[in-house]
């Protein structure tokens, strides 16, 4: 079989090398004529899946590494009868610690403690959900609003109003723009000013969820509101005078950890397995190399919140990345191209459950809040 793939999905060959002939393709430019021979079709978000680019093609199967599925026409695949699979959660722990990394900037920032917040999160599937989890067990006080959940699976709900009362609102929902619930411009002019004018605005969901150039204007008008940004409307391109206005601002890489890049293409590899009736050969765990940074050792003298700050920033370090597409765009010429380029050459980076974190038996306090979370935490 010919497999046509987007070129930044990772052990590529060694999943999918049985199956037959890799294509690389970059996956933003990718044309109707580059998948028409293909009997496999592998992709990543910046690619439109639907019939502009199948129709006529030999495609049997298409996979995308990702959570979301917003770029691809699922109707169209099922009338067509094209298999398909995506990655429901391979990320949800890049994510979530990059809104734990986030947060750490944010109470430094005010000169608070993580349980001295309280934390909106719109949007509870994989993500929300894990998040909701750890900043509970962490001691958050979390308002959680989902219109498709069961609170009885999930927990507590409560309405969007209220939701946007917290002093930190973070997004974690699909763009969507039909239905009795559609998510386009969700946070538009009239909810930013329902918000708190001190409060902050997380989005590492997708871009157009937030009306990008009211968000702008709120700034501009409320100088105590701050945002931070992993995603844009109209990506790759962006709005300068926004990225400069936010607090922190990212090049859509929240989930781009090696972990969850990885489980995305083991997550399609074994769709793809199922498809087409095949045994699973691979695993995960054969091809994932040891962390950069393995443990961190705390004494019975460190704060809790000193040592949960220290160790998320370890694990990884969120304000590396803003000064890196700061000066990015500052020098470049051609800012679509700089934008993917950042995300194409992301560096090394290892969820927080790989790092191990040693602390003394008598710290329980410490061993808890760790714990929570999410480290691989150790009495010494």
């Amino acid at each position: 079989m010919h497999i046509v793939a987007d070129e930044n999905i990772p052990l590529l060959n060694e999943f999918f090398a049985d199956f037959g002939e890799i294509t690389l393709v970059e996956g933003r430019s990718m044309t109707a004529a580059d998948v028409a021979d293909a009997d496999i079709l592998l992709v990543r978000s910046v690619t439109r899946v639907d019939a502009q680019l199948l129709a006529g093609s030999k495609v049997k199967f298409v996979g995308t590494a990702t959570i979301g599925t917003d770029h691809i026409d699922q109707v169209y695949l099922q009338e067509a009868g094209i298999g398909f699979k995506s990655a429901p959660g391979c990320n949800a722990q890049a994510v979530v610690d990059y809104v734990l990394s986030a947060l750490s900037v944010l109470v430094d920032e005010r000169g608070i403690g993580f349980t001295d917040v309280s934390v909106g999160i719109v949007g509870v599937g994989n993500v929300g959900l894990l998040l909701r989890r750890r900043l509970e067990e962490m001691g958050v006080t979390v308002l959680a609003v989902d219109p498709f959940k069961d609170p009885e699976e999930v927990g507590e709900l409560v309405t969007l109003d209220e939701a946007l009362q917290a002093d930190v609102v973070t997004l974690h929902t699909p763009l969507t723009r039909d239905g009795e619930h559609p998510t386009w411009h969700l946070i538009d002019k009239q909810r930013l000013a329902q918000m708190k004018p001190d409060a902050s605005l997380i989005n590492a969901g997708r871009g157009a969820v937030v009306d990008n150039a009211a968000l702008l204007e709120h700034m501009q008008n409320n100088r105590d509101f701050e945002a931070i940004l992993d995603v844009w409307e109209n990506e790759p391109e962006l709005d300068l005078n926004l990225m400069h206005r936010c607090l922190l601002a990212t090049p859509h890489i929240a989930g781009y950890s090696l972990d969850g890049k990885m489980r995305g293409t083991e997550y399609v590899y074994q769709g793809l397995c199922e498809f087409f009736g095949l045994p699973v050969r691979r695993k995960l765990a054969q091809f994932l190399p040891e962390p950069g940074v393995k443990r961190v050792n705390f004494s019975d003298q460190v704060p809790v919140h000193q040592a949960l700050r220290t160790a998320i920033r370890a694990a990884y370090e969120i304000r590396v990345d803003d000064g890196v597409m700061r000066t990015a765009m500052k020098r470049s010429d051609n800012l679509k191209a700089t934008f993917d380029h950042l995300r194409k050459h992301y560096p090394l980076r290892r969820d927080i459950p790989t790092l191990r974190v040693g602390v003394p038996a008598k710290c329980h306090d410490l061993h808890e809040a760790l714990s929570a979370a999410g480290f691989d935490v150790r009495t010494k």
